[in-house]
């Protein structure tokens, strides 16, 4: 970790899942605003490529890497360990990594692999990241939703989906996670400066959900591609609510810098607070 290239007065950001779209977009567009970003990425090869095209694109140096795998605890744990070493504060925190599984795949720890990366992975290193945010005069976290969670519902007798598949199902109960974590954790954050907010980003062009070693995914993606948004026009609101100093609203679901509709059970804090409870037995916090 370069962090030799933070002076101890410049804003600190953390992005996950920086390597590409609108991970990366938002790695230039913080790193353009004068901050120090923190690109973590699963794949050394690849981060080191984006790496460079964010110091590229932005004029900046103020940028590192840290590889660490969202499916694995073991690599969250050790990542949140460096930077606490490193850091005395943690401005910005943008939960983008994300992924789709069209067939049931685990990660390190079993879970499944939507619900153990989209939502579990970031659950876990939000909170062993909490303590440095919360000393940031204005620490923001966001955490990327979709709007995809109006079809999910959390199955906490079947989270993991071993009894029967549905790439609907897991992907809308992850992206329901996120909100619902978002609800409960500004309530956590109720007497602090930190506000936590979660994005819908609309149909942005990015690899989620295709497969990098066989392709599959890769032609309907180019068909569809012209009728997405660029990573960039995706990234937008997660900057405005990670920067814009006279912010002042917590706990919602944004679309385009606006708060949007979500469904019911995305307004649940019964279920919110289950959810956390669960989440932390998962994780073991």
């Amino acid at each position: 970790m370069q962090h030799e290239l933070n002076p101890a007065d410049q804003k600190t950001a953390l992005v996950t899942g920086a390597n590409s779209g609108m991970g990366l977009a938002s790695t230039v567009e913080l790193m353009k605003k004068g901050y120090h970003v923190i690109m973590f990425c699963r794949n050394e090869q690849r981060g080191k490529v984006a790496l460079r095209s964010a110091i590229q694109q932005s004029g900046s140096e103020h940028a590192e890497l840290m590889i660490g795998d969202l499916g694995s605890l073991k690599s969250i744990r050790r990542c949140a360990e460096k930077f606490n070493a490193y850091y005395s504060k943690l401005d910005v925190l943008i939960n983008n990594a994300g992924v789709v599984s069209l067939k049931r795949t685990t990660t390190e720890d079993g879970f499944e692999s939507m619900m153990g990366i989209n939502h579990l992975g970031h659950f876990l290193l939000t909170n062993l990241l909490l303590d440095k945010i919360t000393r940031s005069n204005q620490g923001r976290i966001v955490t990327v939703s979709s709007g995809a969670h109006k079809a999910g519902n959390i199955h906490f007798d079947d989270p993991h989906f071993k009894k029967k598949f549905s790439v609907i199902k897991g992907y809308g109960q992850s992206k329901l996670a996120n909100i619902l974590f978002t609800l409960e954790l500004d309530e956590k954050l109720e007497n602090t400066s930190v506000l936590a907010n979660c994005v819908h980003p609309g149909a942005v062009s990015t690899n989620l959900g295709v497969n990098r070693e066989s392709g599959f995914g890769r032609t309907i993606h180019t068909m569809l591609k012209p009728f997405f948004l660029t990573p960039q026009q995706g990234a937008d609101t997660a900057i405005y609510l990670s920067t814009d100093p006279d912010l002042k609203t917590s706990g919602e679901y944004f679309y385009k810098r606006k708060v949007a509709a979500r469904s019911e059970r995305a307004q649940d804090k019964l279920l919110a607070k289950q959810l956390w409870g669960w989440s932390a037995e998962e994780v073991g916090l």
